[in-house]
């Protein structure tokens, strides 16, 4: 089972959510803004992924939704974890959230 870390209020998260469900991929949801706690426990994840996050704070990105499956192994690509699993994606939010704060 997955453990998915994000933000009810995250486009890009309620994407990944619904995608999940929809396709019964097991996981559980730690809401990062509900507690100083769930926040790091994602701070972890983040700063001792580099190689999973470094091109995301690059561009501005927070990193969510991030996903960290049984292996303790972290991705933040579910798209492409589903077309590699036979799945398609789609998109119930079509907000998608910049630097700019601009759709968040």
């Amino acid at each position: 089972m997955f453990i998915i870390y994000g933000s009810n209020n995250c486009p890009d998260c309620i994407n990944c959510k619904a995608n999940f469900d929809k396709y019964h991929i097991r996981y559980k949801f730690v809401e990062v803004l509900d507690s100083l706690s769930n926040l790091k426990k994602f701070l972890y994840y983040r700063d001792n992924n580099k190689d999973v996050f470094n091109r995301l704070i690059e561009v501005g990105d927070i990193g969510l939704p991030a996903i960290v499956d049984e292996n303790d192994k972290v991705f933040t690509d579910w798209e492409t974890y589903l077309k590699e699993n036979g799945f398609e994606p789609f998109y119930v939010s079509k907000e998608f959230c910049s630097r700019n704060n601009k759709n968040c």
